[in-house]
């Protein structure tokens, strides 16, 4: 018995949502506790070194699994067209026309619904571990630096030291508005997705500060050659981990390995705290400053 195990997320045209991937780890982590050969297909464009359906021979297999997702369309009917010499079963599928060909053409169906049957999703039995969640906040380009602004280049180092570590990646944004749902209407909205991160990464001031302020160990990232503002603010704020412009793919390692530390996570607390009692503030007194000029 050799399985060829396919899903939505096998098909060029198809799409990979974690529920779908998640539902077929489920299924080889089975067929590995029983001792069952398969292979997996993946679509090029969601892992383009993996198996392509276009790349499986159809004579290697002599099953034929299809996992998760709506049992309709096209693509699912050409896989009974490629694959006919297999026994082709679906498993965890929506069902929700029994005489569509392309649920006509399995051998056997096991539905999650449809039919009158309701099975809980196949995703559901999946191992899910937990990945570091990293805030991403880019400022950008800032036309007062002119020709020292390195905001385009740094961004593509940062997100490429992010995509080769293990992580989940959530963009955040200091921008407040009201006309637009991916955007927090007020401060504290902000504040309550912040505070579950477990690092910030941010190209911008405030969310260095910010970030410090929620107790969130910040990778802050200048990104205007000779340095700017955010390395200003690191410098006031005494916090260690800002990397100049030039040196991100340099720098990066070290420096994320401390953000994830639990040194790190009790600088970013101890700086929030003096935050919070005015200990910081105080000692630049800028709004001191204010009322004295306000009053001379």
């Amino acid at each position: 018995m050799q399985i060829l195990l396919t899903s939505w997320a096998s098909f060029v045209h198809g799409e990979a949502t974690a529920g779908d991937v998640l539902a077929m780890r489920r299924v080889a982590h089975r067929l590995d506790s029983a001792a069952i050969r398969y292979d997996t297909c993946w679509s090029p464009h969601y892992r383009p070194a993996g198996l392509a359906l276009d790349d499986a021979d159809p004579s290697r297999y002599t099953h034929l699994v299809f996992v998760c997702g709506p049992a309709h369309g096209w693509q699912v009917a050409w896989l009974h067209h490629r694959f006919a010499r297999c026994t082709r079963i679906a498993v965890g599928a929506s069902v929700t026309d029994p005489s569509d060909p392309a649920v006509d053409g399995f051998d056997v169906v096991i539905p999650r619904d449809g039919g009158g049957q309701c099975r809980v999703d196949v995703a559901a039995g999946a191992h899910v571990s937990s990945v570091p969640v990293v805030g991403c906040m880019y400022a950008p380009g800032q036309r007062e630096y002119g020709d020292r602004g390195r905001h385009g280049p740094v961004h593509e180092a940062l997100t490429a030291e992010l995509r080769a570590r293990d992580c989940a990646m959530v963009t955040i944004d200091t921008r407040l508005g009201i006309d637009d749902a991916a955007m927090f209407a007020e401060p504290e909205q902000f504040f309550s997705v912040l505070r579950r991160m477990d690092v910030l990464v941010s190209t911008r001031l405030h969310g260095l500060v910010l970030g410090l302020k929620a107790g969130v160990p910040v990778l802050a990232v200048d990104p205007v050659s000779g340095t700017a503002k955010v390395t200003a603010q690191a410098r006031a704020l005494r916090w260690p981990a800002v990397i100049p412009a030039a040196t991100v793919h340099e720098a990066f390692p070290s420096w994320w390995r401390w953000c994830l530390s639990p040194q790190a996570r009790c600088a970013a607390l101890a700086c929030a705290g003096e935050m919070g009692s005015g200990a910081r503030e105080s000692e630049q007194g800028p709004v001191d400053a204010l009322l004295e000029a306000l009053a001379s």
